[in-house]
């Protein structure tokens, strides 16, 4: 007899999704499940003077983060010699949203307003209307006297977006401009000097007596309120608040939905999705503590920020982060030795070109949110790749190498597909097998693209582009497949407990 499949993975992505409103909370998310799974973090990536040689071993599980938006794990099989493959899982943590500009205060026709920046190619309009609050990253000045960063996440709506009536202007489409009338309101100017205990006739700023600074402070240049709304939140004083990356966000949790729980209804599908299915895909390829024994290969997923702007920044997939990282990685010894000859820092001549050797027998897989077919637009879908929702994760493919994947890469693919496990409603069987789509898109349309085809052309590893399904892409409220979830998770545990394998039997050059 056939059984559905379970919720708990949707389950527990929603407790994932729900506590990452940012990048910055994605990775503190990640971060925690790694480090429950025995994942340890290596605190001196930033100092290239360090030699992993002697922190990293064999059979170790690690990870590093970089502007605490950016986080990359992996697992060192025991079996692992300078120059190996590595099977790698890469995705991004931003999401289209708003962000509070550096001067936000705004005030008009008796409303407070905070004025934001859109980041990223969001639908906009879905942002009208909606329970809005604010969360980011905080810097703080401590009582030591140091400067340290805080995450602060306000549960409580206290900003909102009004539409204007439809009887003050019936347009048709629904048009705004995105610099003047994106404002939201924060309250009414008068509640808040009621509540400063003061008057419209006093409403002016007190001038503060003390020492010269360079910028307005963060009250001079934010509502006070906000200000100290995030004080609280980071649990220091008004005045140690130095300055602050904050952006808008749903309260609104995500949910299962559909007659039959068949839905997710969720901001941040793309990409928080595939970052926690990467994760989780990672973590159950190591849980048995005999998964490293015999494996001569490197498990590795990188979760970059900023790629819905591009990902050329310090902490994108455009950058040197995981360049750097695997170029360290591949000329890691197989075991700690009191040899000299064979020690991290005398490099003999095939480990001056391990980080090539790696590489070239490397397998990327760009994890990123793809398209569901759409039940109202049919016609903007090609005929025969037409993508549904909790039929398999979706390899996308583009001929114009806006999508990275080709033909190898598929088969490989297709084979980790094949050999993936799935939990089944006896605790003594498995099914095997998980489904995966195609899609591509109409010749008459545009195509999205991913981190595939710049991290494929920075490292010239093989890489594949795929991800779940999803209506809404961009949206403030998007849809997915609960059952997707545990589909993705089932394909990448098996990527990476069967690469070392696969990858020997698929021979191109």
């Amino acid at each position: 007899m056939s059984t559905k499949p379970s919720l708990e993975a949707a389950e527990d992505f929603l407790s994932f999704v729900n506590a990452s409103p940012t990048p910055f909370h994605a990775v503190k998310s990640a971060r925690a499940r790694l480090e429950k799974a025995g994942f340890k973090q290596i605190k001196s990536f930033g100092q290239e003077r360090d030699s992993w040689a002697g922190t990293l071993q064999p059979g170790g599980k690690y990870f590093l983060t970089r502007n605490g938006s950016s986080i990359v794990a992996f697992a060192i099989g025991k079996n692992w010699k300078s120059g190996n493959p590595i099977s790698m899982i890469g995705a991004h943590t931003d999401s289209p949203c708003l962000r509070i500009k550096p001067v936000s205060k705004r005030q008009n026709d008796g409303f407070i307003q905070v004025a934001v920046e859109t980041y990223g190619g969001g639908l906009w309009h879905t942002w009208y209307d909606r329970d809005l609050s604010i969360a980011g990253r905080v810097m703080v000045k401590t009582k030591e006297g140091s400067i340290e960063q805080r995450l602060v996440k306000v549960e409580r709506p206290i900003l909102r977006i009004p539409t204007l009536a439809i009887h003050l202007d019936r347009q048709e489409n629904f048009q705004f401009n995105k610099e003047t009338q994106l404002f939201p309101i924060a309250g009414l100017a008068a509640a808040e000097l009621n509540r400063q205990g003061r008057t419209e006739e006093t409403k002016e700023e007190v001038k503060k007596d003390g020492p010269f600074e360079p910028l307005a402070t963060p009250t001079q240049r934010h509502h006070p309120y906000i200000v100290e709304i995030i004080a609280e939140e980071a649990a220091v004083d008004v005045d140690d608040v130095l300055d602050f990356e904050i952006v808008l966000y749903d309260t609104q949790k995500s949910v299962i939905g559909g007659l039959n729980n068949e839905l997710i209804f969720s901001a941040r599908l793309d990409n928080l999705g595939m970052s926690y299915c990467s994760v989780e895909g990672l973590i159950k390829s190591v849980a048995s503590p005999s998964s490293l024994e015999k494996d001569s290969t490197i498990r590795l997923i990188a979760l970059f920020d900023h790629e819905e702007i591009g990902s050329q920044t310090a902490q994108g997939a455009d950058s040197n982060l995981l360049p750097a990282v695997i170029r360290r990685l591949s000329v890691l010894p197989a075991s700690e030795s009191n040899d000299s000859d064979s020690s991290y820092d005398k490099l003999d001549a095939e480990t001056v070109t391990a980080y090539e050797q790696t590489l070239s027998t490397s397998f990327l897989i760009s994890a990123d949110m793809a398209h569901s077919v759409h039940p109202n637009y049919p016609a903007k879908y090609e005929s025969q790749h037409r993508p549904e929702m909790n039929k398999g994760t979706v390899i996308k493919i583009n001929a114009n190498a806006r999508y990275a994947t080709n033909s190898p890469g598929i088969v490989l693919l297709q084979e980790a597909a094949r050999r993936a496990k799935k939990a089944s409603s006896s605790v003594s069987t498995a099914k095997e097998g998980v489904p995966l789509q195609l899609f591509v898109v109409r010749n008459d349309s545009s195509c999205g693209s991913t981190i595939g085809p710049m991290l494929s052309a920075a490292m010239g590893a093989r890489t594949l582009d795929l991800g779940n399904p999803q209506l809404s892409m961009h949206s403030i409220r998007e849809t997915g497949g609960t059952h997707d979830v545990e589909h993705a998770i089932n394909l990448f545990e098996s990527f990476f407990v069967n690469f070392e394998e696969l990858e020997k039997t698929i021979i191109v050059d």
